[in-house]
């Protein structure tokens, strides 16, 4: 029976195939010292100070803790995007969440072979990280090809809620973006319509070519190159009023 004093689970399944001798190794060496806390109010500051006995894979970056972007990636399925960008904008703070353990072994891949200190990684849901984030904290929020649940009887399991944006909103900085990605229509939809009723955010999009591209920088997912949805990618762009 599912446990009603928390929230619908907004994500499938947690785990698939056996991890790899080297995820394995990282999961165990490298995760505890770019692992977000599991409980307590989240200051930046502090969670990216580098570690006093940090791995030796990773050079640290000590100006980090006091840099003054910050960006959130929920949903970063192998990592890919989330290690590009960090890599790409190395004076910027990223936190990156996923509950599928082995898209967390993989992102650990990607920072180990780029050698970026300046990403730290939840293990679980985002809205327990966004929960204790500081209020006006967040530059930039990716939300890229999350779980449609395409039936409709499932769609309350869609992390696009009106509580969810409320606490979004609670989180970024006026000025700051909400960027998000879909290749199913229906949920293309609900997000445009569940967003833009939501006064605090609106949405930047002046023509046609504006969702049906990907904004400047983005770097293909390995979500985004299978395919599976039923429409091409909808690039949806909305701006913390």
């Amino acid at each position: 029976m599912e446990d009603h004093r928390r929230p619908l689970r907004t994500y499938g399944r947690i785990k698939a195939r056996t991890l790899k001798p080297r995820q394995a190794g990282l999961m165990e060496t490298l995760l505890p010292y770019l692992a977000v806390p599991e409980e307590g109010a989240l200051d930046p500051g502090v969670l990216f100070a580098p570690p006093e006995d940090g791995p030796p894979s990773l050079v640290p970056r000590p100006g980090l803790a006091a840099a003054d972007g910050l960006v959130l990636e929920i949903g970063f399925g192998g990592g890919e995007h989330l290690v590009a960008q960090a890599t790409s904008h190395p004076d910027t703070r990223y936190i990156g969440v996923e509950p599928f353990l082995n898209g967390v072994a993989s992102c650990l891949r990607h920072v180990e072979e780029a050698n970026v200190s300046n990403v730290r990684i939840h293990n679980g849901d985002a809205r327990d990280v966004i929960a204790r984030l500081p209020d006006a904290s967040l530059d930039l929020c990716y939300i890229l090809f999350p779980d449609p649940w395409p039936k409709a009887r499932h769609h309350k399991r869609r992390l696009i809620q009106p509580d969810f944006l409320g606490e979004l909103a609670r989180v970024l900085k006026p000025g700051a973006e909400l960027r998000f990605a879909t290749d199913w229509a229906n949920y293309a939809e609900w997000t445009l319509e569940h967003v833009t009723s939501d006064a605090r955010f609106a949405w930047t999009a002046e023509r046609a070519e504006d969702w049906r591209k990907p904004w400047p920088g983005h770097v293909t997912t390995r979500y985004e190159a299978k395919k599976l949805g039923d429409c091409a990618p909808i690039w949806l762009r909305f701006v913390r009023a």
